[in-house]
């Protein structure tokens, strides 16, 4: 509007890529640092890059591209060696790495536990959670005169999941499963140097090898699944999971495929809807306008809080902060894919074999593909402003048939808390800004230190 003042531009933290060719050295040692730091500058200008370390490879960054890797072709391109090898031990064969038939079958049998009148059935734990995490920044600001965001967000999120998936947090013994990802993502989670030249993933690696037992949740999530059997079923997820069967073969997960898909869920569900918020609080911090924005349309829909499933319609502007924490810090930040058969990608030759990158916190920042890409603006995701959007230039969730399953559920818990800790708080920085930083996930390395004063 004429007259009206200029919206002041918000460049938040991001990651050093690369400038110049990497040594194989230098890839291990990045990439076990931060797999981003790999990602080449030219990333973030070019539709499609080749080279060739030990294996070809081709990063790809053209909407269309992408569209038919992820959907057109998606049988063609399944998940690289490299990316089961690291998520495997955490997630066994779930809906996440399994392929063909044996992954059709489970997303015919999980795609109903996910449906909309579910997600609102237990939206109630989600407000909840919303409400203990308001009281807990209370808690910490008078302890310690600040907030820990990410530690406060996972606790949130891992709420959710106990009382969601599991009937209640008493299941899980919360710092051990944080210990036990954060272990993970140290040791088996990390790129090794046998991955970069391509040694076939049956050959151990050494952080396999000496990986520490307690960073393995499965005999954990086994005696969950086992005290189950002799009790009424309960409308958890769990319950859910556990009685879902494939519509066409009549076939119900085993144990086994039961444990690896509720870890998947677990593991995955509650450390990325963490992540987003956590991001999208740093961002409103130091955004102050953007940020009261964001509370004016939390408090007239919600008043006080919390916020219900009922408020959600009137909670469009901040989903669209969400999307924006999740364009410029998408928690699944690299994907890879193999080639099983020659193709063409912007013109170029893929030979099967080929190992294709899908640097999505690149693709989020294309210069090609988005105005003035690294800095915070929420009205990228109006209605009128997206709705023009290629679909496949935006990923936070992947896309086509492997899209998450859980991606209603994450949005709408996200959503909900948010609202809630916006209409009871006002968040400054606490600290020097995190350091985006990529393993599995896009971590906030140093943690999200905020000051947080209540609402009047």
């Amino acid at each position: 509007m004429d007259g009206a003042p200029a919206r002041p531009r918000i460049e938040p933290p991001k990651v050093a890529v690369a400038t110049a060719p990497l040594s194989i050295m230098e890839t291990v040692r990045k990439a076990r640092r931060n797999v981003l730091e790999i990602v080449p500058a030219l990333a973030f200008r070019q539709p499609m890059l080749t080279g060739v370390t030990v294996a070809r490879w081709h990063m790809v960054m053209d909407p269309d591209s992408l569209e038919r890797i992820l959907k057109d072709r998606v049988e063609e391109y399944p998940k690289s060696p490299v990316t089961k090898r690291l998520l495997r031990p955490a997630i066994g064969e779930s809906l996440f790495i399994a392929e063909g038939a044996h992954w059709r079958w489970q997303r015919r049998a999980a795609a109903p536990v996910f449906a909309h009148r579910h997600l609102v059935a237990l939206s109630p734990f989600m407000t909840a959670a919303a409400e203990r995490s308001a009281a807990r920044i209370g808690e910490e600001m008078a302890a310690k005169g600040g907030v820990e965001a990410y530690a406060q967000m996972i606790a949130a999120t891992f709420d959710v999941i106990c009382d969601v998936a599991l009937s209640g947090k008493d299941t899980l013994d919360r710092p051990a499963v944080s210990r036990a990802i954060d272990e993970y993502m140290e040791t088996v989670g990390k790129v090794s140097l046998l991955d970069v030249l391509a040694v076939p993933t049956w050959v151990p690696r050494p952080a396999t090898l000496f990986r520490r037992r307690s960073s393995d949740l499965r005999p954990l999530m086994d005696r969950v699944i086992a005290a189950r059997r002799n009790e009424p079923q309960r409308e958890d997820l769990l319950d859910l999971m556990r009685f879902a069967e494939d519509p066409e073969s009549g076939r119900k997960m085993t144990p086994e495929e039961l444990r690896d898909n509720m870890l998947a869920f677990i593991v995955a569900g509650h450390e990325t809807t963490a992540l987003a918020l956590a991001w999208a609080l740093w961002l409103l911090a130091i955004d102050p306008a953007t940020q009261e924005r964001a509370r004016e349309k939390a408090r007239a829909a919600i008043g006080s809080g919390p916020a219900e499933a009922a408020h959600l319609p009137a909670l469009g502007y901040v989903g669209q902060v969400l999307e924006e924490a999740m364009r410029l810090y998408p928690p699944a930040a690299f994907l890879a894919r193999i080639a099983k058969k020659e193709d063409r990608l912007c013109g170029r030759p893929i030979m099967a074999g080929d190992i294709l990158m899908l640097p999505i916190y690149a693709l989020h920042r294309h210069r090609m593909l988005w105005e003035d890409a690294d800095a915070f603006d929420p009205e990228r995701f109006a209605p009128a402003t997206a709705r023009g959007r290629h679909r496949y230039q935006y990923l936070p969730f992947g896309a086509g048939p492997r899209i998450c399953i859980g991606m209603g559920f994450a949005l709408m818990e996200a959503k909900l808390i948010l609202a809630t800790l916006l209409a009871r708080w006002r968040f400054t920085p606490g600290g020097p800004p995190p350091e985006p930083a990529m393993t599995l996930t896009l971590r906030p390395s140093g943690g999200v230190r905020l000051r947080a004063e209540p609402i009047v």
